[in-house]
């Protein structure tokens, strides 16, 4: 992967690169909510969970390294987002992560790798909390587990572009495109207080997990992944040099080799 987008220019212009046609594709009826979500290729499942205000096709870039790596990549919108539907209650992070035991329980899958981003790196790692029994690791991709972990949002050209392009994607994918001012008002309620994981909650985390950090994230303090990588036992803690908030996008090549390490290195189920 040589495509790198540092100014998220090419991610404002056009997106990710595109996902290719899916094995397998549809919705999910759950919880007053229609989930979509898609499969790709065979191997161990890996569950790809994007960040608030995106969508799977975000992960452009990383599922064709998946697959050619031997994973079973499945995506999932967020209840929401993308092309996902969601009802009139406040958004949760327990909520969503019922919402991927329940894509989970579908697929048959009993256990699954995840690799999320921001919002769906909170999701990931409260279904490892709630749940460890389906949880087989978590890569954990910018982003906080109590609000102390977040910084200041400074305005920058590049998070222009990315809110735009969140703005134009939400339009073309939700089933309801008017929506898009509401839909940012109820996620960054929930980001406000959520999650709240204390020290002790983290300590009693029971799966392999890496925290990683963009060397100049906008959102995330590095003393908070620190902090996490200390508490939750066995935890790992990589700093990507040169990278943001949006190290999938900028330099892909480099966040999928941190993945692929990470996969590759978790014990192989019989």
């Amino acid at each position: 992967m040589t495509t790198e987008d540092h100014d998220l220019s090419q991610f404002h212009a056009h997106g990710a690169l595109p996902l290719p046609p899916a094995d397998s594709e549809g919705w999910l009826e759950h919880d007053g909510a229609r989930i979509w979500h898609a499969s790709y290729g065979a191997g161990e499942a890996v569950i790809l969970l994007h960040g608030g205000l995106g969508h799977s096709g975000n992960w452009g870039y990383q599922l064709p390294a998946l697959r050619e790596a031997g994973y079973r990549a499945v995506l999932i919108d967020s209840r929401g987002h993308g092309r996902s539907t969601r009802d009139e209650r406040p958004y949760s992070y327990e909520l969503m992560a019922s919402d991927v035991l329940a894509v989970m329980d579908k697929l048959g899958l009993d256990k699954a790798r995840f690799v999320g981003w921001s919002d769906g790196a909170c999701i990931a790692l409260v279904l490892a909390a709630k749940a460890p029994a389906r949880s087989a690791g978590v890569f954990f991709f910018a982003c906080n587990m109590d609000p102390s972990g977040t910084k200041e949002m400074e305005p920058s050209p590049a998070l222009d572009r990315c809110f735009a392009r969140h703005r134009r994607d939400y339009a073309a994918l939700s089933a309801t495109p008017d929506g898009f001012e509401p839909f940012v008002a109820a996620v960054s309620a929930m980001m406000q207080t959520q999650p709240n994981y204390s020290a002790r909650d983290l300590a009693a985390i029971d799966t392999p997990v890496a925290v990683v950090l963009g060397e100049h994230d906008e959102f995330i303090r590095r003393e908070h992944a620190a902090y996490l990588a200390d508490t939750i036992p066995g935890a790992s803690l990589t700093i990507l040099p040169g990278v943001s908030h949006f190290a999938p996008l900028q330099k892909p090549a480099l966040f999928n080799r941190t993945v692929l390490a990470f996969l590759d290195g978790l014990p192989v189920r019989p």
